[in-house]
């Protein structure tokens, strides 16, 4: 599959600015969009934790899912980040095309 769904979460919406204009300036991500209030539960050091995060989704294609999933490593404050990618197997082609000319293309 070409074109990819990524999800990261965040801790805040300073991160996720960081995460999301980094991503776009470094045409790694065609459009992310930032959803503010998620509550995630999940295992950490052997015991239930609760957060309050943001979640960013991310468009991509497969081509820029290595570089993508380091730059976001590296610049992301978690010690152990989230970043999953899921295949899009369908959609508009308009769109579709879109996010090959966003990520090929310099813009001014």
């Amino acid at each position: 599959m070409k074109y990819h769904v990524v999800m990261v979460t965040s801790p805040n919406r300073l991160v996720s600015e960081k995460l999301s204009t980094g991503l776009v300036n470094q045409k790694l991500a065609a459009c992310v969009n930032r959803l503010p209030g998620v509550t995630s539960r999940y295992w950490w050091k052997g015991k239930i934790e609760t957060s309050r995060e943001e979640l960013l989704i991310i468009k991509t294609v497969k081509s820029k899912l290595t570089v993508l999933t380091r730059w976001i490593k590296a610049n992301h404050p978690y010690q152990i980040c989230e970043v999953l990618a899921l295949p899009i197997t369908g959609g508009n082609p308009d769109y579709l095309n879109w996010i090959d000319q966003s990520l090929n293309s310099r813009q001014k």
